[in-house]
């Protein structure tokens, strides 16, 4: 009943499960539920019964179908975004760069600049 219960938001308090309520309703709810554990109705068969009674807003925790498949899997795929787009960006930087050459002039005259002279002197 407990677990049950655990899941079951109370309609007139804000979040809380029917478990840690005090209101009437939330009173009278509990009950409800522990009346239909001893008729042997399982959790879906309950939770089917209480949404008939009081709305899909009782459930705290909403049923993995439909669109709310897509709402539970949002996180992950914002996920796997953020990580194609941070190896692209990486990526396709480096790869923009190109390798540093001999034929780039400035590095050129960099190496030119800091060679060794050939006089010994340092």
């Amino acid at each position: 009943m407990r677990q049950i219960g655990a899941e079951l938001r109370c309609p007139t308090c804000t979040g809380l499960p029917i478990t840690e309520s005090g209101d009437a309703l939330s009173v009278q709810m509990r009950r409800e539920v522990r009346e239909q554990v001893k008729a042997g109705r399982s959790q879906r068969e309950i939770d089917e019964w209480m949404v008939s009674r009081h709305g899909r807003a009782v459930l705290l925790k909403p049923p993995k179908q439909g669109l709310n498949l897509v709402l539970w899997g949002m996180p992950f795929l914002a996920l796997v975004a953020g990580v194609v787009h941070f190896w692209c960006t990486l990526h396709f930087r480096q790869t923009r760069r190109g390798p540093h050459t001999a034929t780039d002039p400035y590095l050129a005259q960099v190496r030119q600049a800091t060679r060794p002279s050939e006089s010994g002197d340092r």
